[in-house]
């Protein structure tokens, strides 16, 4: 089962997003249209609109548990794949997955919320999230980089690369446009589905190299 997290983990958010989408589509509490083309809701609004939002927070609550043990067994899976594997790199892919895991935790469990210290955490949480899990991601393509898995890390780092333009491209536009949010939330729609895809990479990074993970114990006798 272990070796499939990274499958499920790009899988839970999809569903979370779309789902909740469709569901508000059908009892018409959003609009019926398509957010990559039209822009015409967030992936926020999205997720705290009931009944959709129950939908969203069932399983993005424990998707941040199931990132964790992802960031956590990548680096064991790395330091297998590279013996050589430095401590400052493996430190920083837990930092930075860790800040995605409490981040998105933060955000999933304010979002909804209208109080200002409340509303101040929801947009801080998801910020951190995208942050903290684009940087481990990022990591983990580099360290691959110097294995027999260079076309799977130069995939990953193509993401990377697309996702860190979305970004940069999403705070031109609001300096240029009128009305940003539409183009804003499309840029975060895609920019969510890219990273989702580099943990479909991740899996079959780790199918490729047959990875397992076991517990042991030792008694003393």
């Amino acid at each position: 089962m272990l070796p499939w997290l990274p499958f499920i983990a790009g899988m839970m958010t999809l569903i979370a997003m779309f789902g909740s989408f469709a569901i508000g589509v059908v009892y018409e509490v959003l609009p019926d249209c398509n957010p990559l083309i039209d822009g015409c809701r967030s992936i926020s609004a999205t997720g705290r609109q009931p009944p959709g939002s129950f939908l969203f927070r069932a399983i993005m609550l424990p998707q941040g548990i199931i990132l964790g043990f992802v960031w956590y067994l990548s680096v064991l899976w790395l330091q297998e794949l590279r013996p050589a594997l430095s401590r400052s790199r493996s430190l920083s892919i837990l930092i930075a997955g860790l800040v995605n895991v409490v981040a998105l935790i933060i955000y999933v469990t304010f979002l909804g919320t209208s109080e200002p210290i409340y509303e101040f955490m929801r947009r801080t949480g998801i910020y951190l999230a995208f942050a903290g899990g684009a940087f481990a991601q990022l990591f983990v393509a580099l360290a691959l980089l110097r294995t027999n898995l260079r076309g799977i890390a130069k995939a990953m780092l193509s993401i990377n690369v697309l996702v860190l333009t979305i970004g940069i491209l999403n705070l031109l536009l609001k300096e240029i446009l009128a009305d940003p949010d539409p183009m804003e939330n499309r840029l975060e729609w895609i920019a969510t589905i890219l990273l989702q895809a580099w943990f479909f990479l991740l899996f079959a990074a780790w199918r490729r190299t047959a990875a397992s993970f076991a517990v042991t114990t030792r008694t003393n006798s």
